[in-house]
């Protein structure tokens, strides 16, 4: 068995850290709108998780926006490497929003 470390993990998580001090008020505002929903009554509950789902959505959008950027910067074989990295470790550290989506 082989064991291969990940070269871009310690960028990755950097990169992760930014994001979440730059966006931190649309990480609040994911954690009000999953609250809200949580809480709301059968009648409200579907609007509310439909809000829930757009900040999700804006959040998964800046992520991917981050990956891709840097990712341009890379030749093709670093850029898979780098792209399965960022997606491992931001599904980790945002499972809700961005650990839903699948890359083809």
């Amino acid at each position: 068995m082989s064991f291969r470390r990940d070269r871009f993990a310690d960028l990755v998580r950097r990169q992760l850290d930014l994001f979440a001090e730059d966006d931190a008020e649309l990480l609040r505002e994911a954690d009000e709108a999953e609250r809200a929903y949580d809480g709301a009554e059968r009648a409200a509950a579907e609007e509310l998780f439909g809000d829930y789902q757009l900040v999700l959505e804006a959040i998964t959008e800046r992520l991917e926006e981050i990956r891709d950027t840097y990712a341009s910067s890379l030749e093709v074989r670093a850029r898979d490497e780098y792209e399965r990295s960022f997606d491992r470790l931001a599904a980790r550290r945002y499972p809700r929003s961005f650990g839903t989506t699948s890359r083809p």
